[in-house]
């Protein structure tokens, strides 16, 4: 479910709502009460990477597809600048995230898409040795 108040009004003091996080003028809050002020929004780490989304892929109870969602209607909403580093900050962390075992949310390990090819001499093994082809014969050019 996403709510977002129209025509710049607010409904409650709500800017915008999905199913865990909420955007007011104060912050953006999680439904477990987590809250983070409007005004850490833009913090960075050390290598000039987003804070936020570094932090919140280490938290279990965090659906990352929310989470993205919320921060970027909140950096919008609030006129925080988007940079080249925030795609690697959520990239970064989905990584983290992915590391600590089953992710869920549609995020899928990348070993569960790409199977490695077995060698050639696995396959003969295995009966999967392929025939060339053989191209059909050509016909005549002759009118």
């Amino acid at each position: 479910m996403i709510e977002n108040a129209r025509n710049g009004g607010t409904t409650g003091g709500v800017l915008f709502r999905n199913d865990d996080w909420t955007l007011s003028d104060e912050g953006l809050e999680h439904r477990t009460g987590y809250f983070i002020e409007r005004d850490a929004l833009a913090q960075r780490r050390e290598e000039n990477l987003w804070a936020w989304p570094l932090h919140m892929a280490e938290k279990r109870w965090c659906t990352p597809s929310l989470f993205r969602e919320a921060f970027l209607v909140a950096l919008d909403r609030f006129g925080i600048g988007r940079d080249a580093q925030l795609a690697p900050s959520f990239a970064v962390g989905i990584g983290i995230r992915a590391g600590q075992g089953a992710v869920g949310e549609g995020f899928v390990a990348l070993a569960e898409i790409v199977r490695p090819r077995r060698p050639a001499a696995d396959r003969a093994s295995a009966g999967e040795m392929r025939q060339p082809r053989r191209s059909a014969p050509r016909a005549s050019a002759r009118a």
